[in-house]
């Protein structure tokens, strides 16, 4: 199946969703210095506090990677002060569904005000909408509380905990949780409410 690729910038009622830009960096390594404790817990990307010149070249590879529709990662910002608030990302997992993965990380300071469910919700709506998805999922560490609530709030379902999945970066084992929505459930929710 071909690619298809993800309409870019949306917009939600607080937030812009865009691609990374260079001039980005310093707003994206300033969030990520706030917030390095909290994502070291979380993320296995976040063992060492990346350095501006990491974050420039990580926003170049992310460029690319939209442009030839390997990977859809976006940066959000707050529409009334320009400020970045999280990225996420539309994460191709097999095209011949197509089923994609949403992950998500939200500066320190902006946590617990909706923006990153208001962000997922969006990019849900774009697998589905534009990119044709038969099924997206969240996966996160099953201790993540934080993580798991947006995944609910968006609408998700869980559909398993793998036990002793992978290892987090203090090296202890983890569960995974998975959650999963398929285009059926959007249609079959439209259906109930009597919308077609």
């Amino acid at each position: 199946m071909k690619p298809y690729h993800l309409p870019l910038p949306r917009e939600t009622r607080r937030l812009i969703l865009r691609t990374p830009l260079p001039t980005d960096a310093a707003a994206i390594q300033e969030a990520l210095e706030e917030s390095f404790v909290d994502l070291h817990i979380w993320m296995d990307w976040a063992t060492t506090l990346q350095s501006i010149e990491d974050t420039r070249a990580i926003i170049k590879k992310h460029q690319a990677n939209y442009l030839s529709a390997k990977d859809f990662t976006i940066s959000a910002f707050l529409k009334d002060s320009g400020k970045f608030v999280l990225n996420a990302g539309l994460h191709p997992r097999n095209w011949k569904v197509p089923k994609f993965e949403i992950g998500y990380w939200c500066r320190t300071s902006m946590q617990g005000k909706g923006y990153v469910t208001e962000a997922v919700r969006e990019l849900t709506s774009a697998a589905f909408g534009d990119m044709a998805a038969k099924r997206v999922e969240i996966r996160c560490d099953s201790r993540n509380q934080s993580s798991r609530r947006v995944a609910e709030r968006a609408g998700y379902r869980l559909e398993a905990i793998l036990r002793c999945d992978d290892r987090a970066n203090d090296d202890s084992i983890r569960d995974t949780a998975i959650y999963a929505l398929l285009a059926d459930d959007l249609h079959s929710e439209v259906q109930q409410k009597g919308l077609i």
